[in-house]
């Protein structure tokens, strides 16, 4: 995929209205890729910032792979990796449309509310059905990959969401006047 030949900041927007699906033993899901967050190996904020470790070395494996990490002690988050291997760089997925498989990311969910669905990054890997086993996934491969899109966006720059480090920097990125984005 060619998405994976530009910089971090540029594949953080090129990944913007690409499809994730996820062919579950359960079935089907898919949802349409709203926002993101750019995460650079200079970044105070990326959890590569300091080097690497045991729990962050997914960030420095191939572009097109995954990093699905554990987060407050409760929550998975779904990013794809983008940098050269070696260089721990990363597009954090923050908030997906469902486009299909509703019904199983309601269940999987336990809401009813279609925008409540996918619209933070926590929320997205429970309704898709991503696991920690998905870590260094290729989303190349099946069961969980990228597909690309067909219709022609408008984005929207921002700063990050849920950061105390560098926080200044607008590398969120969403639709625009898209309703399932997390946040404004």
């Amino acid at each position: 995929m060619k998405i994976f030949l530009q910089d971090t900041k540029s594949i953080a927007k090129s990944l913007l209205g690409m499809y994730l699906v996820h062919e579950s033993p359960e079935g089907k899901t898919v949802g349409k890729i709203v926002e993101t967050e750019a995460y650079l190996w200079n970044d105070p904020a990326a959890h590569s910032f300091s080097g690497k470790t045991e729990r962050n070395a997914p960030m420095f494996g191939k572009p097109g792979t995954t990093y699905v990490y554990f987060t407050y002690g409760m929550h998975f988050c779904f990013n794809v990796v983008t940098a050269k291997e070696g260089i721990g760089e990363a597009v954090l997925i923050r908030a997906l449309e469902p486009i299909e498989g509703i019904g199983l990311m309601k269940l999987r969910r336990r809401v009813e509310e279609l925008h409540q669905l996918c619209n933070g990054p926590a929320k997205l890997v429970q309704a898709m059905g991503i696991q920690k086993e998905y870590n260094t996934h290729f989303l190349l491969d099946k069961p969980l990959y990228l597909q690309e899109r067909k219709e022609k966006i408008k984005i929207v720059s921002t700063t990050r969401i849920g950061i105390s480090k560098a926080t200044k920097k607008k590398w969120r990125f969403y639709i625009k006047d898209n309703p399932f984005i997390s946040k404004k």
